[in-house]
């Protein structure tokens, strides 16, 4: 069993930044491949970022994955946010596959969640 808890979130205006933090139990967090998700109101959950160094088109280069082995944490940077960019983001960890694509079916342990609010 893996478990994730998401920390960061909160409210920022437009034109701001906030990093998000996941930390992840579990001895061999190093293999895990691990994602951000995000979700809307009203909308499907959708992909944001990977440690593949995978981003939606949507936040390439504002948004920047990055992970600390040995802290068992994976963090998003956001920069430059936008209102759209609200949602409650998810970071998910990934023990079956070592590059998987964007596809929350490849994903297998998701954290509780955090939200972010960004207004304009």
């Amino acid at each position: 069993q893996v478990q994730l808890v998401e920390s960061g979130g909160g409210l920022v205006q437009a034109g701001g930044s906030l990093r998000l933090s996941c930390a992840a139990s579990g001895r061999t967090f190093s293999s895990y491949a691990m994602g951000w998700f995000r979700q809307a109101p009203g909308k499907d959950r959708e992909f944001v970022a990977a440690t593949t160094m995978d981003y939606a088109a949507s936040v390439k280069g504002r948004f920047t994955i990055s992970r600390d082995n040995g802290k068992n944490t994976v963090y998003l940077q956001m920069n430059n946010l936008k209102p759209e960019d609200t949602a409650v983001y998810y970071c998910a960890a990934s023990v079956r596959f070592t590059s998987p694509t964007m596809a929350m079916e490849q994903y297998d342990y998701w954290g509780q969640g955090t939200q972010v609010t960004v207004s304009s």
